[in-house]
């Protein structure tokens, strides 16, 4: 039985006071912090570049192997930094995550955001602090943010029937990365042509655009360093929780047992979207995609499971929010550290490997198209429509749970509240319906430093 929340302001400040020392102690003196490792790859390189006459893919950290891996484009879009020094550009990309995680929030919640008040919300933030893939996003100055509200823009444009401009956050991200190119397979699966050849288009000009500042650093990146997997990381380290990572543990190194588990998650990845997309659940159909190109990317480092966060807001408004809350709480954990000098055996097996386990379990059950009756509509080929209410009797608004945040159900169902809603409706109703921190100590050989690169 889950206890009564405090209903008092003054009872709900003492719980946010005692959440946010235990929060700041296990933050302060539990996970590895990376001292922002990537950024540092980031920074290094485009410094080098700009004002040393260096070539992009030839800086390496001091002390390390780690040099830049992303493709051209992510290289321009990050020029600004050749403008600041070191502590300004940290400061920097810690403001930027913090916006990029309110737009994330902002898109999830929906219309609905402002009845978590203040109270909701400050314990929605204490939540995701422990989040391990979130917190590791900030420790290392990561980007993963960045993609994850540029494509959650586009899924918004999707369910409130506009459109017409959705694509190009798709595609500004794809340039970045390729892992969210995915999501323009699942424009092309949802038969959205205009989107998915906006998304196109968008990719391939900022590709261009990069080719066209730098033709030799283009040259090299898609002939050699996009094919070379060792200037990213070992497959086989713990923090790799793609199905990738999964084989190189069990010491399976043949590439088609690989390509095999890559084609059977897209056929379900695929069938489910379908689905998902007839049901006008958009926010389910991105949040499957998530999940899906986390266990197909040969890479997937614990910090890039933030692509996740979509499916626990899905299972909050489909009527699951301790699964949520219980999914939600291994992946604060750490737990995957345990096996950190030694994945062998069956509990290796199963423990090594847990986050990809949740993931692939995401992808298998996650609920789609349940969506709220008030809030289901048609596509725009759907000819339903609600009837006029009669001008002598009185409207009647359909009733809703108006429940305090926090003050009923886990956490997590507060972090999630009411989603992006599908179709038009949206516009006119509202609903209140690498690698990774260790739990282990700071151990001989760490990660930042001397198992992977900035990926």
């Amino acid at each position: 039985m889950i206890p009564a929340l405090p209903r008092t302001d003054r009872g709900r400040l003492l719980l946010l006071l005692a959440l946010a020392t235990v929060v700041t102690v296990f933050t302060a003196t539990v996970p590895l912090l990376r001292d922002w490792f990537d950024l540092r790859v980031y920074y290094g390189s485009i410094d080098t570049w700009v004002h040393h006459g260096g070539r992009i893919y030839d800086y390496r950290v001091p002390g390390t192997t780690y040099g830049f891996t992303y493709p051209p484009f992510a290289a321009v879009a990050m020029l600004p930094m050749a403008l600041l020094d070191l502590r300004t550009a940290i400061a920097a990309a810690l403001l930027l995550n913090l916006v990029a995680l309110a737009v994330i929030l902002r898109l999830l919640t929906g219309r609905g955001w402002r009845r978590h008040g203040w109270y909701g919300w400050a314990l929605i933030a204490c939540l995701l602090v422990l989040f391990e893939p979130l917190r590791d996003t900030f420790s290392f100055g990561q980007v993963n943010l960045l993609l994850l509200a540029l494509v959650l823009t586009d899924a918004a444009l999707l369910a409130t029937g506009r459109g017409r401009l959705a694509g190009i956050g798709i595609g500004l991200a794809a340039a970045i990365k390729l892992t969210p190119a995915l999501f323009i397979g699942l424009l092309l699966v949802a038969r959205r042509w205009r989107a998915a050849a906006l998304a196109t288009a968008v990719a391939l000009g900022a590709t261009a655009l990069a080719a066209w500042v730098d033709v030799d650093a283009s040259r090299f990146y898609w002939t050699d360093a996009l094919w070379d997997t060792s200037r990213v990381g070992r497959l086989g380290y713990v923090s790799n929780q793609s199905v990738q990572g999964i084989l190189a543990r069990l010491g399976e190194p043949d590439r088609a047992v690989w390509a095999v588990a890559v084609l059977l998650i897209l056929g379900v990845w695929a069938l489910r979207v379908r689905r998902a997309v007839a049901a006008e659940d958009w926010t389910a159909a991105f949040a499957l995609t998530g999940l899906a190109a986390c266990l197909v990317s040969p890479i997937t480092w614990v910090h890039h499971l933030v692509w996740l966060l979509p499916s626990f807001a899905v299972l909050v408004r489909t009527g699951h929010p301790r699964i949520a809350g219980a999914l939600y709480a291994v992946l604060c954990t750490s737990v995957v550290w345990l096996w950190f000098d030694d994945a062998s055996g069956v509990d290796g097996f199963l423990g090594s490997n847990t986050y990809a386990w949740i993931t692939l379990g995401l992808l298998l059950w996650l609920p789609v198209g349940q969506l709220p009756s008030d809030r289901r509509t048609g596509s725009r080929s759907t000819s339903t429509t609600t009837a006029a209410p009669s001008p002598t009797a009185p409207t009647i608004r359909p009733a809703s749970v108006q429940a305090e945040a926090g003050s009923s159900g886990t956490a997590a169902a507060a972090a999630a509240g009411s989603v992006v809603a599908p179709g038009r409706a949206e516009a006119r109703c509202e609903v209140s319906s690498e690698p990774t921190g260790s739990t282990l100590a700071a151990d001989r050989n760490p990660q930042s430093s001397s198992e992977r690169a900035s990926s």
